[in-house]
């Protein structure tokens, strides 16, 4: 990544996975190269603005809830408040 580059997260594996959809649908749907999905989702590739929010509109959702400057917290910390598996007393 280019000197003051910030990397682009994003949630689309879950969503796309969500869906039943797999890389090749989404890239069809989207008009770009299945391979452009892969990029996007290990976060080798930052969308354009406009691809941004023609993701949004196939998932239905803001921007911000499919792209972020910061990691995302996991949907397990999220919904339940824990990072950590806890141990199971027996």
């Amino acid at each position: 990544m280019p000197n003051g580059e910030r990397k682009i997260h994003n949630r689309l594996a879950v969503l796309r996975t969500e869906r039943g959809m797999s890389r090749l649908d989404l890239a069809r749907t989207l008009g770009v190269n299945y391979q452009t999905v892969g990029y996007l989702e290990r976060g080798d590739y930052s969308p354009s603005l406009e691809l941004a929010f023609r993701v949004s509109e196939v998932f239905g959702l803001p921007v911000e809830a499919i792209f972020s400057t910061q990691p995302f917290v996991p949907l397990s910390e999220q919904v339940y408040g824990t990072a950590q598996p806890k141990e199971v007393s027996r």
